[in-house]
């Protein structure tokens, strides 16, 4: 398959690939190996056991050969920046990207979602969300709709669905207890062959409806969890004094948009088939490589110094979200807390129950104090650990004695699955020790 250049005199020439049996193996969960693009970034480390190790950054990889797909993502990234002030240049790439893949989506074996989210309003969401409209494949704009609407909405050839308000929908848990239905179908719609299934018609006959669609969501505040899961991140916020942007008018403005949503359908239109067939080497594992790796192959198919900005972009905002999820109060911010006060102090082979709860509700910067009436209990704590398969039991600590407590080889292999940034070893400020 040919691919105009840049300037357009004439099909790039392909670029040379060694054999597979020459690249190295890289390791995949579960054991196994697969073969790796020589140009590919290294995977991220396995983290030892005992003690995690902070998440690399992926090394520079070689710029490719450019096709005509790096100039257009070059002016659609350039289209997008004039009307929003998106929060890193790593957002605006993986934005410029995710467009692209929406005219793809009939090669994607998941669709990627969108969060854009923010912490209050006027962040520039919705005016994303009215530049993605023009541009992306298809675009099904809906505002706080019935799931029924938006599954009847999505066909065999899958629109790009743009929910805007999420909050009103997934805003307190009484809202998302109510819209349940709208975040299992956000959240089968993100892998393909997913249906739910309906009776219709007087006589009640099941029918199947696809899911399968890549969506942007906007809205004030996090999404649900499941849905954060299977979304790239783009956390806006409010424009700074000195940032400016076009305002946008719908009626002097789409016109170009909509002429760059055509450019991308052209360009995109031929490379289904390789599309479908490229296995691009990541930066990332597991869910975040499944919805990240459409946009790399995206990056891939453009060439020029899309590959690695691609990768870039990839590994800088799913570490982001990996440090967010461990401020939650929650899951992995229990676990993060706790391996900061066993490396506060000295990183010892046990720890009384006591002792760990004084620690954790004695900081300050976190919620554990206000965990009910009287902060967070050894019940409570161990409510919190059993789901990550740990148990306290007696320990024996410094002075001979035996206690009740918890031994630190029991967080090992939930500290390096749920939280692998590194952590200072000294205290913050206001820790007790």
């Amino acid at each position: 398959m040919n691919e105009g250049t840049a300037s357009g005199h004439g099909p790039a020439a392909p670029r040379p690939i060694p054999p597979a049996s020459t690249w190295p193996r890289v390791a995949q969960p579960g054991g196994g190996h697969r073969p790796s693009h020589p140009d590919a970034v290294t995977p991220l480390p396995a983290l030892a056991p005992d003690r995690p190790e902070e998440l690399a950054r992926p090394p520079e990889i070689p710029d490719a050969p450019p096709t005509e797909g790096d100039e257009l993502l070059a002016r659609l990234r350039a289209l997008i920046a004039r009307f929003v002030v998106l929060p890193s240049d790593e957002a605006l790439d993986a934005t410029t990207l995710w467009v692209a893949a929406s005219h793809l989506q009939a090669a994607w074996q998941h669709a990627p979602r969108l969060a854009v989210v923010g912490p209050a309003k006027r962040c520039g969401k919705s005016r994303l969300l009215d530049v993605l409209a023009e541009t992306v494949h298809s675009p099904v704009l809906t505002v706080n709709s019935t799931p029924a609407a938006v599954f009847r909405s999505i066909t065999e050839e899958p629109p790009t669905l743009l929910v805007d308000e999420a909050d009103t929908i997934f805003g307190s848990p009484k809202m998302a207890e109510k819209n349940e239905e709208m975040r299992g179908l956000l959240n089968a719609g993100h892998q393909r062959d997913r249906y739910v299934l309906r009776v219709v018609g007087n006589d009640h006959t099941p029918h199947r409806f696809h899911t399968f669609a890549m969506a942007a969501i906007a809205g004030i505040g996090d999404l649900p969890d499941t849905i954060m899961d299977r979304s790239i991140v783009i956390r806006m916020r409010r424009r700074a004094e000195g940032e400016r942007v076009s305002p946008y008018r719908t009626k002097r403005d789409s016109p170009a948009l909509r002429a760059m949503r055509a450019d991308l359908a052209r360009w995109t239109k031929p490379l289904s088939d390789r599309a479908l067939h490229l296995e691009p080497p990541m930066p990332v594992e597991d869910r975040a490589a499944d919805t990240w790796e459409p946009l790399v192959i995206v990056a891939d198919l453009a060439g020029g110094s899309w590959p690695r900005r691609a990768r870039q972009a990839c590994a800088g905002l799913v570490a982001s979200e990996a440090e967010s999820e461990e401020v939650q109060p929650s899951g992995a911010r229990i676990l993060a807390d706790i391996r900061r006060i066993f490396h506060a102090g000295g990183d010892p082979d046990s720890i009384a129950t006591d002792q760990l709860l004084f620690a954790l509700n004695g900081d300050p910067e976190a919620p554990w104090s206000e965990w009910g009436r009287s902060g967070l209990t050894p019940r409570g704590l161990a409510g919190m650990l059993r789901e990550f398969g740990i148990c306290s039991g007696n320990v024996r600590m410094g002075d001979g004695t035996q206690r009740k407590g918890y031994m630190r080889n029991k967080f090992a292999d939930a500290w390096r699955r749920y939280c692998p940034t590194v952590h200072p070893t000294a205290p913050r400020e206001g820790t007790p020790r």
